[in-house]
């Protein structure tokens, strides 16, 4: 599965609006920015059919080293939770189906 980049994406709206690339990447970070300042005070955001960023708070939890296997305190942290919208999880459902380790299932190019 490829991987899509920032550059990538700013390339694609670029030529879509027909706008400069500068732009556009100036406008995708102020966009990701606000998304990480609102995250960081505590807000929650909701982009209707695309889904919900909000801010939970993980409870401290005791764990095991794997190296020495000594048990550990792990303190209470903040973490950003992703909720799906709609529209996403419908358009993700109809990917193919996996195969092992989430490899997409191989599938034959050639007619029969």
């Amino acid at each position: 599965m490829p991987t899509i980049t920032k550059k990538e994406l700013v390339n694609r709206i670029a030529d879509r609006t027909q706008q400069s690339k500068l732009l556009t990447r100036d406008v995708i970070q102020m966009f990701l920015d606000e998304i990480v300042r609102e995250l960081g005070s505590g807000n929650r955001l909701e982009f209707r059919e695309f889904g919900v960023f909000e801010v939970r708070k993980r409870a401290a939890r005791k764990a095991q080293n794997p190296r020495t296997l000594d048990k550990v305190v792990v303190p209470t942290k903040h973490v950003v939770k992703f909720k799906v919208g709609r529209q996403m999880k419908e358009v993700v459902d109809r990917l193919p189906t996996s195969g092992k380790n989430g490899a997409a299932a191989p599938t034959s190019t050639h007619a029969s």
